[in-house]
């Protein structure tokens, strides 16, 4: 290097200053380019050499057409080029690409063969691409336990394998790592081996010696699909998972119920919108929770304004959302503004709208529709940048049915509609309510959280809540009202469950019949009395899970009764002759 150093010294010297006209400042710089530069090509082309063995590049070569390099898509199996034509690409060209496709976090690459000149040569070329950081690993039998502790992006599994053993380390791999792309790289081309592999999950296979470009881009792509996986699945989990547990808009709800996550994303994207909302579902279920969260989420600096319709006349309706002039009717000797007034720049939530009356449906459409109002008495329009939400616990389409509802009015709350599923159908989200209701009805008493029964889920599991969440948090409640010290009493709850189901009785919950008359689908003929109420009183033990109190109030019979019917029928078992085959 010195030596050549010099002799470009003195050439540049006499033909960069006399020949060239170059500054004398510029000489010495040019002389150490150039000497850089034939260094580079005579020894370190060795290093790619290694890369590239068994004379990829030099004598004797005999490069291959470019049609024979073989190139897979999508992660398809692929098998490597050897000798080739295509000189080394420039690593300047391949720079940009190549860091643009790194990703931002701290992963590396991990690099696995037992040949060290191989694992040499590829960290030179993924670090003149610009991936890394390069890890390297001379033993296939210590990757598992490096992923365990690092973070990596891509894994390249290269060496000899035994037959088979190289399948099922890919597919431990994927099973540990389910997100990691794997690139296996062999120095046979083993058809057998290369399915194997590729079933067991690996992005590509590739075959020793293997073409730069091929090389790069098997990588390339491995890493285009790893982000696209890692970005699939975080908007999957911001879109059908619940909000973080500090997001005060949602910090009243408690779920792992799938709907209800749904709902939550679903109201975060619509919070923003000053159409109207109409919440539906059972009473109970927490619609004006909803309706709260929409108005944080919103961003409206006004404030949230809640009325209940339900039992309100024309006249009642008009006043309270719209507020009257003074003189407006007998006792109106000052001016009232309406809750619409009150409610300017945020939320005017209006529930149980299905029990409006007409005249205030037609009311309702108007300020919908215009976005203003008549104060009673007064005859002068008065604007509201109101954002409305709607809700009620009737089934909206079985009022348009009857005739007890406007179409028009209908169509126009459906801009944005959230349908709340009922407590029965979000079961799994019990000992997350239960454990909720009791911490907050301690706090609100004052007194120490108590603790759960085993057996109050099992009870409460088997209830169907026609009260949803609402009728959960009274039990509760009272249970932590008349809670003392210890392990709560289920007797509160008893008395609930059986209160609750006699007050039901009065609405049996009768099975709709189906379409060819047999609401008794598991029988093959229409049961007795006797088969149906044996079927009733299984089908209680199962829910209960065995337990002859639940059950019995399940059934709204008391546990002697029960345990009676039980008696008969393990008599009856053993009363059966047994039938046999004749011979």
């Amino acid at each position: 290097m010195i030596l050549l150093f010099v002799l470009f010294h003195y050439f540049w010297d006499y033909a960069g200053e006399d020949l060239l006209g170059l500054p004398g400042n510029a000489v010495d710089p040019v002389a150490v380019f150039l000497s850089a530069a034939i260094v580079y090509r005579i020894f370190l082309r060795d290093i790619e050499s290694i890369f590239y063995p068994e004379g990829a590049v030099g004598k004797g070569s005999k490069p291959l057409p470019r049609a024979s390099v073989k190139r897979s898509t999508g992660g398809a199996a692929g098998t490597g080029g050897g000798p080739s034509d295509i000189p080394p690409a420039s690593r300047e060209s391949v720079l940009p690409a190549l860091s643009a496709l790194s990703s931002p976090r701290a992963d590396s690459i991990l690099l696995v063969d037992e040949d060290p000149r191989y694992l040499q040569a590829a960290r030179e070329t993924l670090d003149a691409a610009g991936i890394g950081p390069v890890h390297t690993l001379t033993d296939g039998r210590e990757t598992l336990s490096f992923l365990s502790t690092e973070s990596v992006a891509l894994l390249l599994l290269g060496g000899d394998f035994s037959e088979g053993s190289l399948p099922d380390l890919v597919n431990r791999i994927r099973k540990e790592v389910p997100q990691l792309p794997v690139i296996v790289m062999t120095r046979t081309m083993d058809v057998e081996t290369a399915v194997a592999c590729m079933k067991a999950g690996a992005f590509d296979y590739l075959v020793k010696p293997v073409e730069k470009n091929r090389f790069l881009s098997s990588v390339r792509r491995a890493l285009e699909f790893r982000e696209l996986r890692c970005e699939i699945s975080t908007l999957t989990e911001h879109f059908l998972s619940l909000p973080a547990e500090d997001d005060i808009a949602f910090h009243g709800i408690r779920t792992k119920n799938r709907k209800m996550q749904a709902i939550c994303r679903y109201v975060e994207a619509i919070a923003p919108s000053r159409h109207p909302v109409l919440i539906t579902g059972e009473t109970g279920v927490g619609k004006e929770l909803i309706a709260r969260a929409t108005h944080d989420l919103s961003g409206c600096a006004g404030r949230f304004v809640a009325v209940n319709v339900a039992g309100l006349d024309d006249t009642m309706f008009s006043d309270t959302l719209f507020g009257h002039t003074k003189g407006a009717y007998t006792g109106a000797d000052k001016k009232r503004e309406g809750l619409l007034a009150r409610a300017s720049g945020g939320t005017l939530f209006l529930d149980e709208i299905g029990d409006l009356n007409e005249s205030s449906q037609v009311k309702l459409l108007r300020l919908l529709e215009e976005m203003e109002y008549y104060p009673l008495g007064s005859d002068a329009p008065e604007k509201t940048d109101a954002r409305i939400l709607c809700a009620t616990h009737h089934s909206l389409p079985g009022l348009l049915s009857a005739g007890e509802f406007r179409k028009d009015l209908f169509f126009r709350l459906q801009a944005h509609h959230v349908q709340i599923p009922s407590l029965r159908e979000r079961m799994e989200d019990l000992p997350l309510l239960l454990d909720q209701c009791l911490e907050e009805t301690s706090i609100s008493l004052g007194k120490k959280k108590p603790t759960a029964p085993p057996e109050l889920l099992k009870l409460l599991s088997a209830y169907h809540f026609p009260g949803n969440v609402r009728e959960l948090r009274s039990m509760i409640f009272d249970a932590v009202t008349q809670h003392r010290f210890g392990v709560l009493s289920m007797n509160s709850f008893h008395g609930a469950v059986r209160k609750n189901h006699a007050a039901c009785m009065d609405q049996p919950a009768v099975p709709a019949p189906s379409a060819d008359g047999m609401p008794f689908r598991s029988f093959e003929k229409f049961p007795t009395l006797k088969e149906a109420t044996d079927c009733l009183v299984a089908e209680a033990m199962k829910r209960s899970g065995n337990n002859q109190g639940i059950a019995a109030l399940l059934l709204g019979i008391t546990r002697e009764a029960l345990n009676k019917r039980i008696l008969r029928q393990k008599r009856h078992f053993r009363k059966e002759p047994k039938i046999t085959d004749a011979a």
